[in-house]
């Protein structure tokens, strides 16, 4: 059984006629008739019923043409697929902590990518799987961060999945709080100043430890914690609630409302934020265009702060 024979029964079904499929498949009718017939011998199935009228498909025929169509169609898939002459589609994926530097990175990237086809993804997502997505290629960069207090954890899963941390910057911490806050109007804030207000992080699943936190000072004890899985929701709950997380301070007002305000943090800690890449895979054109947005932004950002 061959791929032609395969396409010459879809033909001929479409066609309901020997003779008109083989005009539109540039072939002789007998020959036709006899790659038909030699198919039918092959599988010990009679697909066609020939009469003077012409020919009708057998029940038995019916269902070996929804295999045929299939077969085709996902030959079809490959050959389109690895065509040499067609531009091949474009793939590009992030994994990240909840960073809106992130997003405006990824958002400036496809604006400036000016193709007809191309496949990104951008997955803000637990700190575990950021590593396991760029350990296991399902994204070519991961952005997090790394402190005094879990640095040595991380490395040591970076160094275990083959992976480089590189640095884009260091950052003193501050609060998210609303602009509403009663606390939005002062320099700074202490620890003892936030504990009236629900204290909000990101739930890291089922590596839910300290280490894995997206927020610094994770062992600390706080009177009221909300835990949540995306960024949109985390900053509802910091208008609607007069809530706080602890993150970088820096915060994209292009895309995020200026409803929501960074506050220095009086603490004597610092993040650092990197993103990681596998050491055996060098880095993509898109992947090395990202990067640069990246630090870009970052930098456009940090001057307002």
């Amino acid at each position: 059984m061959t791929l032609q024979q395969l396409k010459y029964v879809i033909e001929v079904v479409r066609s309901q006629s020997i003779n008109k499929a083989a005009q539109r498949l540039f072939i002789s009718q007998p020959s036709l008739s006899n790659a038909l017939k030699e198919l039918e011998e092959e599988i010990g199935v009679t697909i066609f019923l020939r009469t003077n009228k012409g020919i009708t498909i057998t029940p038995e025929g019916s269902e070996f043409l929804g295999y045929a169509r299939q077969v085709v169609e996902q030959a079809e898939l490959l050959e389109n697929r690895y065509d040499k002459s067609r531009t091949p589609q474009q793939n590009f994926a992030v994994s990240s902590q909840h960073y809106a530097f992130a997003v405006s990175a990824f958002v400036r990237l496809l604006k400036d990518y000016d193709r007809e086809e191309y496949e990104f993804t951008l997955r803000e997502t637990r700190t575990y799987e950021i590593i396991d997505d760029v350990k296991n290629l399902r994204s070519e960069i991961g952005i997090l961060y790394v402190n005094d207090f879990n640095e040595q954890i991380i490395h040591k899963f970076l160094r275990e999945a083959n992976l480089t941390f590189h640095s884009l910057f260091i950052a003193n911490p501050h609060v998210f709080i609303s602009s509403t806050n009663p606390l939005a109007e002062r320099e700074s804030v202490t620890l003892e100043d936030l504990n009236p207000f629900p204290y909000l992080s990101y739930e890291q699943g089922e590596y839910n430890s300290f280490y894995f936190s997206e927020e610094i000072l994770s062992t600390l004890s706080r009177p009221k914690n909300i835990r949540v899985s995306d960024r949109a929701t985390l900053f509802n709950l910091l208008i609607g609630l007069n809530g706080y997380t602890i993150s970088t301070g820096v915060i994209s007002h292009k895309l995020n409302s200026k409803d929501i305000i960074a506050v220095p943090l009086e603490v004597n800690e610092q993040i650092h934020v990197g993103y990681i890449t596998h050491k055996n895979v060098a880095n993509s054109k898109l992947a090395d265009i990202y990067i640069q947005y990246l630090r870009e932004i970052i930098d456009e950002e940090l001057t307002l702060l």
